[in-house]
């Protein structure tokens, strides 16, 4: 009898995921209870089999995946240590979200053990994994290797710890560059915009970022799609860095950044949408209202 995985929150990553694992043999089970229609559009296209609710997705799979926004795992976490406890179940948890360490091992000893829950951290790096793309799912604790041992087409998974935190750690640190490195560009643009000097401003960086001029609209495009849950996740890259010593206020900005974004008429497609080929200068005018006047 094949393994039943339960996604939960089968967004954009969640639902790729679970078609990944149900292509790889596993019954993969979520729900849309409280979802948006974008939501159930994702988690049907991607074959997973909808539960009537939260309850019936924890005591029917062995694995339970969370994939949320940052700000609401711990929340999502409690939801399914109390699911859990209602349905006399103990699967195993991974908490697959974009979190500090500190968060994760929050959610392992003050919300899931007290429910006799194992957690397993793990950390998504790349798009999901559709098309041919690859997606790198790090994993650490002492049950990864369950997790690592999925069969699904396009996940490498690699387990870097046998307790949780380690996983998270790396994302923490790829996520500050790969989306640091964004808001700066979201910055340095609007800026050169100002000056009307975009063009030459990325025509000097194509020396270094090969194509830039070419992948910049995209990229802040999708970017922004996807800037209300940065806002959070920037936070808790922050709280890393502050607990390993280093400063925290950069990304701190970099939160006020993605808020700005978020409050922007560019933030309003999906992210299916932000693929569209666009004119940097669009992408750049839709980004400017109301730049100046949202903080948080």
């Amino acid at each position: 009898m094949s393994i039943c995985i339960g996604i939960v929150s089968p967004g954009a990553m969640g639902s790729a995921l679970g078609r990944a694992w149900r292509r790889g043999g596993a019954r993969v089970v979520a729900t849309t209870a409280g979802r948006s229609p974008r939501t159930g559009q994702l988690a049907g296209a991607a074959g997973l089999e909808l539960l009537p609710d939260l309850d019936a997705v924890v005591a029917t799979a062995q694995i339970v995946v969370s994939v949320t926004p940052p700000d609401r795992a711990v929340d999502a976490a409690g939801r399914i240590a109390t699911a859990a406890q209602r349905a006399g179940a103990t699967p195993l948890v991974a908490d697959l979200n974009a979190t500090s360490p500190a968060t994760v091992q929050r959610i392992a000893t003050e919300v899931l053990a007290p429910a006799g829950l194992e957690l397993v951290d793990g950390a998504i790096s790349g798009p999901p994994p559709r098309d041919g793309a690859r997606t790198i799912v790090y994993l650490s604790g002492r049950e990864a290797g369950r997790l690592a041992a999925l069969d699904g087409p396009g996940i490498d998974a690699r387990v870097v710890g046998d307790r949780p935190g380690p996983a998270s750690a790396v994302k923490m640190c790829t996520a500050s560059v790969y989306k640091g490195f964004t808001a700066l560009l979201v910055q340095a643009l609007l800026t050169a915009q100002a000056h009307h000097s975009v063009d030459v401003v990325l025509a000097d960086l194509a020396d270094v970022f090969d194509g830039i001029d070419e992948w910049a609209a995209r990229r802040l495009a999708m970017a922004a799609s996807k800037s209300d849950r940065w806002v959070g996740e920037m936070r808790e890259i922050a709280a890393t860095q502050g607990a390993a010593g280093v400063r925290p206020e950069l990304f701190e900005a970099m939160a006020q950044v993605w808020a700005m974004v978020a409050a922007t008429p560019l933030a309003r497609p999906t992210p299916e949408e932000a693929t569209r080929d666009r004119p940097i200068a669009d992408v750049l005018a839709e980004l400017a209202p109301g730049w100046h006047a949202t903080t948080v």
